[in-house]
């Protein structure tokens, strides 16, 4: 094992810091060669193994030259044939969509493009409480009633029973959904889905908004061929990028110039809902992935958790100022309640967690009474601070609802649909990083040990102390405005393609404020400089206290760098991860 990075063996939330790779090193050296760009940026192109002939393209993503044939993927031609169809009969069309960012944001994709050819969808989004995930028989049998085409987006893929309810309505049926596919589909008209299993493209990291956007190019383009109007699609751009940030879609590939250019889009402020929910947000420079996925989507999700499930849809869909600024606020208000539901049900999940032992490949809890609008993030909590994959249940009735985070190559989802398929989980499904569960309580202990099982050999055990990736050393006075600008060239950073994060060694902390419960306000400082830093939720951790507390004693500082342009000047700032003592 190589030495840790600073000799920081154990950092003060339990971490080993790992400096840059040798090899990486080497190649970041040769791009800046090769390329003239600065060896900070060549260093991430380096990490992505980004070749000398394409680091311009890589620095510049284009749709123009990412976008893949709509046609490659299985469906899509059927797909249009039937959704135009029903466009030019002028026929009653129904979007049923999963409450998540994902699901609104695919949604309002649809409303919008439809909206532009004249016609008015009915939107439908089942409560997470009373009707749960995707499509059921009793909600498709009425859409199906008084609707020629039902469209499911993020969901339906495997919802064999409720399509086949819908069907013999009447009505046809088409899937857009990126969620893992079962052995067999349901017998809708089309199912477009990256991951279904008899699928070869390798757009398997889209997220269910970027399949609905491939189907709008691919209805755009056979509207062209016939000489007809066209909505605009690039102004659907900033949709796409919140769903693919929000539902922690990588970064890359065609990925990376959705995000990147629906950012540019978001900046214009033309979409009545996304600048009502920023100014709610408090918001107040041009958003980058960290808002999408830290400020934006969570209030967004807020509705379909412990609130109207459509409210997240209706606000992105919203053409009045007026009714998105209600909306707004209502999400703002219903996401400060999720986050006190989340802070109780988390901090009995930790204690069941850390009764049950660290030491196995997966983290679970349950619990009678918790919602089942947190479970999903208390367990990314979970898993953050376990480094495994984590599972939370809310149990009610005899029956627990659940969801799953996972960590770097292991694919939760496709356990537990394992799971699922031996019978020990009623239900199940979802994607290599986040899944969604029901089982029966008395199946509970027994479905855990199993799906612990099928994570232990995808290498899910915990072996050793987690480790922190540092990309280099940085100083205070070398972390400026420029040198930010500079990186997010590199951009945009995010799931599969994490920001840098620098180490500043023998910081003296000259200045420490509480900033509301739990986050901590600092000013580092050493002999070249000066350097504001925010580390949130640092009393969660031992890093709160010990920071508050320092008693002029010097620490190695570990974060990322972000702009703060707070009264009209842009200057860097670092938004503390971990520290240790320096000395």
């Amino acid at each position: 094992m190589s030495s840790a990075f600073l000799s920081v063996e154990a950092s003060l939330t339990g971490r080993r810091w790992t400096g840059p790779d040798a090899a990486i090193t080497r190649k970041a050296a040769a791009l800046a060669q090769q390329t003239g760009h600065p060896e900070h940026v060549t260093a991430l192109l380096a990490r992505m193994d980004v070749e000398a002939g394409d680091v311009e393209a890589y620095l510049a993503p284009s749709l123009r030259d990412l976008m893949p044939d709509p046609s490659s993927l299985l469906d899509m031609d059927k797909t249009v044939e039937v959704f135009l169809g029903a466009v030019k009969a002028r026929a009653k069309i129904a979007i049923f969509a999963d409450y998540d960012v994902d699901g609104g944001a695919s949604a309002a994709l649809l409303i919008d493009w439809l909206r532009e050819m004249g016609l008015a969808a009915t939107l439908y989004i089942p409560d997470r409480i009373d009707e749960g995930y995707g499509p059921n028989e009793p909600a498709m049998e009425a859409l199906a009633a008084e609707h020629a085409l039902i469209i499911c987006v993020d969901c339906g893929t495997l919802s064999h029973a409720p399509i086949a309810a819908a069907r013999a309505k009447g009505a046809d049926v088409i899937v857009l959904d990126h969620h893992l596919g079962g052995e067999t589909l349901p017998e809708a008209n089309a199912v477009v889905n990256p991951n279904r299993q008899d699928e070869t493209t390798p757009l398997t990291y889209l997220c269910a908004a970027g399949v609905v956007f491939l189907m709008l190019v691919a209805a755009n383009r056979a509207l062209r061929a016939e000489g007809a109007h066209q909505p605009d699609l690039i102004a659907l751009l900033d949709l796409v990028a919140l769903a693919t940030v929000a539902d922690v879609a990588p970064l890359q590939g065609l990925n990376r110039a959705f995000v990147r250019q629906g950012l540019s889009v978001m900046a214009r402020r033309m979409r009545p809902g996304l600048t009502t929910l920023s100014d709610v947000a408090g918001l107040k420079s041009a958003p980058s992935p960290y808002h999408l996925g830290f400020l934006l989507g969570p209030r967004v999700n807020a509705g379909g958790r412990i609130g109207a499930a459509d409210l997240g849809a209706r606000l992105l869909a919203s053409t009045d100022l007026d009714e998105a600024t209600v909306i707004a606020e209502r999400l703002d208000r219903l996401n400060i309640e999720r986050r006190a539901i989340e802070a109780a049900v988390l901090e009995e999940a930790e204690a069941q967690a850390d009764a049950r032992g660290a030491e196995g490949p997966l983290v679970w809890a349950a619990g009678k009474g918790w919602h089942p609008g947190v479970v999903g993030i208390v367990a990314s909590r979970l898993k953050e601070t376990f480094g495994r994959p984590a599972v939370v249940i809310g149990l009610e009735d005899g029956l627990g609802k659940g969801s799953g985070r996972s960590v770097s190559g292991v694919d939760l989802g496709a356990a537990i649909a394992t799971c699922t398929r031996e019978g020990l989980l009623l239900k199940g499904g979802g994607h290599k990083m986040a899944a969604g569960l029901t089982v029966a309580e008395d199946q509970l202990e027994v479905a855990m040990a199993r799906l612990s099982d099928l994570l232990a050999r995808q290498g899910a055990e915990c072996s050793g102390p987690r480790e922190l990736s540092i990309t280099s050393l940085l100083t205070p006075v070398a972390a400026t405005a420029d040198l930010i600008t500079e990186i997010e060239a590199a951009g945009p950073f995010g799931a599969g393609a994490p920001a840098p994060r620098y180490a500043l060694p023998a910081q003296r902390i000259t200045f420490a404020k509480r900033a509301g419960d739990s986050h901590l306000r600092l000013t580092l400082a050493d002999a070249t400089g000066r350097l504001d830093a925010i580390a949130f939720r640092a009393f969660e951790s031992p890093l709160g206290d010990a920071l508050e507390k320092h008693d002029g004693r010097p620490f190695h500082i570990a974060g990322r760098l972000e702009i703060d342009d707070w009264g009209g000047r842009r200057k860097a700032k670092l938004r503390v991860e971990d520290a240790a003592p320096a000395e």
